[in-house]
């Protein structure tokens, strides 16, 4: 599989990526045998670069991700987890219902410190059991996930020190790049006028039906060399199932007017005689500012089901009959959005 550079470092990922949400148990049990199944299918597709995080299954997406790679060969594998959640135990049973299936017995704290930072680093390497991490992202800061008032207290918690902690990081070698992991384009433009990241992970701001990341921030990561690792392009499934009764969009029930485009668009498909996932998938590996695609599932079918949907490579002159039916989100107010 074909790769590409991060931002201005020397690292490269695969053009797809595996993201590992739902082998932590996300919305459904995924037992250890079934997540080492599905790490195989994509690696035996020639995907290369494995992103996870505390946060999926309280650890176990981590244990999981660790495992798996440990029986691999060092120099072929690229990683990366994130920092801002801290983990702490809990008794068995009582782990609060973050939408996480038989998640292990930890709960989660927010902290975008420098010593928050450089302790999630080391929990994050005994949970993985491996001496190296290639990418960190910091995870759900900004106001879709805290609002904005809490967001302000994190914001200035990570500008003021966390961003030393990544920075050094980097500087020893311990790391190859960081940046964001996150839902959202206001927080990356706040973050980006007061530092240089190297990448950012954007779930579902930049994809066939949601065109949020277009206007502001493709333009600054040109300017600044921030590379983009996209995922969430199907959008909470909406994109791979089409309008269908109980369709979902950015984590909640689709609402009639994201039905009405996303029928749009598989009329678009539907004439161009392919399925509405194939340019779902293709269609932010169109720009060079985007280093990977992220591909996360539970089950190795499906895996082999997305991988074969990036070939053949789609005529260009698609992508603008689709153009007329996207959207872009909405300001996020002041409360949290998702959490």
């Amino acid at each position: 599989m074909k790769t590409r550079r991060i931002g201005r470092t020397e690292l490269e990922v695969t053009e797809v990526s595996f993201g590992a949400a739902a082998l932590g148990g996300l919305y459904r049990a995924c037992p250890r045998d079934q997540a080492m199944e599905t790490l195989d299918a994509a690696w035996d597709s020639g995907i290369r670069y494995f992103d996870v995080a505390p946060w999926y299954g309280l650890g176990l997406g981590e244990r999981h991700v660790g495992d798996f790679l440990r029986g691999k060969p060092e120099s072929e594998w690229v990683l990366s987890t994130k920092v801002g959640r801290l983990l702490h135990p809990v008794p068995t049973g009582t782990v609060p219902d973050y939408s996480y299936v038989d998640p292990l017995s930890f709960d989660a704290d927010y902290d975008y410190s420098y010593d928050g930072i450089m302790r999630s680093v080391e929990f994050s390497y005994a949970r993985l059991g491996l001496n190296r991490i290639d990418i960190l992202y910091v995870h759900d800061i900004g106001g879709y996930t805290h609002g904005a008032a809490k967001n302000a207290v994190y914001l200035k918690q990570f500008l003021d020190t966390g961003i030393k902690a990544l920075e050094e990081l980097k500087t020893s070698g311990a790391i190859k790049a960081f940046g964001l992991g996150v839902n959202e384009v206001p927080v990356c433009l706040d973050v980006m006028r007061n530092a240089d990241i190297d990448c950012i992970l954007m779930a579902g701001r930049y994809t066939l039906l949601d065109r949020s990341a277009e206007a502001e921030l493709l333009p600054l990561c040109r300017k600044k060399g921030t590379s983009l690792v996209v995922g969430g392009v199907f959008n909470s499934g909406i994109l791979a199932t089409g309008a269908v009764a109980g369709s979902n969009f950015d984590y909640m029930p689709a609402t009639e007017e994201v039905l009405a485009k996303v029928r749009g668009m598989e009329a678009v498909a539907a004439k161009n005689g392919v399925s509405l996932a194939a340019p779902a998938l293709q269609f932010a590996l169109r720009d060079p500012l985007v280093s990977s695609v992220l591909i996360g599932t539970g089950k190795a079918s499906s895996v082999t089901r997305n991988m074969d949907l990036f070939s053949p490579i789609l005529p260009e002159t698609i992508y603008p009959e689709f153009d007329s039916f996207t959207l872009v989100a909405p300001p996020l107010g002041d409360d949290a959005v998702r959490v």
